[in-house]
């Protein structure tokens, strides 16, 4: 009886190589530098989520931020923005940088003030049409069912319902209009619109496996929705962000064009109300309406050019687009041809 029993344990001596023996030592070894890979995969995620600092990105952010910084440090060293005991229609000097308005107001005070004025609107008009569209949007997407029918349906009436001549209405029929008054209005009529694509990205982002596996594991929908899918929806959020409030802006510059903005307060569209009412085309009064319609033109660009760096996050066309030109002049100047697919020839 003993022999076999040698004859077996040799037989499994030989056909045990020695790397088997030592592999459960190497794959607990190895645990560590799983976890370490992991990190770094997730940081390379998050990383590849943010936009590189690019010419374009750079330009935006100055134009961005020296406009906030004007706003924010400006009304410190200047006069009211509506004492009125300077001289009329004086063009721009050393004690008045911008100029006078008809009324003897000083622009560059007014340009200072209307500054702040104009940046809340737009912050907190985009701020409210983000929050509508996160909980229109994301909600009926990653819900489904009864739910997903009664918010696509609030969602496709604010669709066809015109934002600008609605906000018209309403500011027509009430009489004393605060600048908070027309945020919210302008925020209300902007959120249907990323509310659809929020809708449609969740939808896609509910069928993912890590979002199945919380489900599975029994994490409550709260939880899910914070901590699954809007991370993953921060580019096209921040995107959604920033164009509200540019459309907040040239919404709040139209409407108080038209005499139809906020009442009691300054902006850089009431700026352009005055300017037109007091006929300062005409007069050649260009330092009162050339800086306020200039600082709109160029705080929109600013927004635009970060927003374009963040839809190179969002779509993949776009992100390789660069690549792929410098590779197709690279090529033009080596004399190579380009394959169709992207692939030097």
């Amino acid at each position: 009886m003993s022999e076999p029993r040698t004859v077996v344990d040799e037989a499994l001596v030989d056909r045990t190589p020695d790397d088997q023996v030592v592999a459960p030592i190497g794959i607990i070894s190895s645990v560590p530098d799983t976890g370490r890979a992991e990190a770094e995969a997730r940081k390379r995620g998050i990383s590849s989520r943010m936009p590189k600092l690019t010419l374009k990105l750079a330009a935006g952010l100055v134009l961005v931020l020296g406009i906030v910084a004007f706003a924010i440090i400006a009304p410190f060293f200047t006069q009211s923005p509506t004492y009125s005991g300077n001289p009329s229609l004086e063009p721009p000097s050393s004690e008045h940088w911008l100029g006078t308005t008809k009324l003897g107001y000083d622009v560059f005070a007014q340009l200072a003030a209307g500054a702040r004025g104009s940046l809340l609107i737009g912050i907190v008009a985009g701020t409210i049409a983000l929050v509508l569209s996160v909980l229109f949007g994301v909600l009926a997407g990653y819900l489904g069912n009864w739910s997903d029918e009664i918010l696509s349906l609030v969602t496709n009436i604010m669709l066809v319902i015109p934002g600008l001549p609605l906000v018209m209405v309403i500011a027509t029929y009430v009489p004393g209009r605060s600048w908070l008054l027309v945020a919210f209005v302008l925020g209300i009529t902007a959120w249907a619109g990323p509310a659809v694509v929020l809708r449609a990205q969740s939808r896609s982002l509910r069928a993912r496996e890590y979002v199945a596996a919380a489900r599975v594991a029994g994490e409550r929908t709260h939880r899910v929705i914070l901590v699954e899918i809007l991370p993953n929806l921060l580019p096209l959020l921040t995107a959604q962000f920033l164009f509200a409030i540019i459309f907040a802006i040239l919404g709040e510059a139209g409407l108080s064009y038209l005499g139809l903005g906020p009442t009691g307060s300054i902006t850089w569209g009431t700026m352009l109300n005055d300017a037109q009412t007091g006929q300062a085309i005409g007069m050649g009064a260009w330092w009162w309406f050339v800086p306020p319609g200039l600082l709109i033109a160029l705080l929109g660009a600013g927004l635009s050019l970060i927003n374009f760096s963040i839809d190179e996050v969002i779509n993949p066309k776009l992100r390789i687009a660069p690549e792929y030109s410098r590779r197709v002049r690279k090529a033009a100047r080596e004399g190579r041809g380009v394959a169709a697919e992207g692939s030097v020839a």
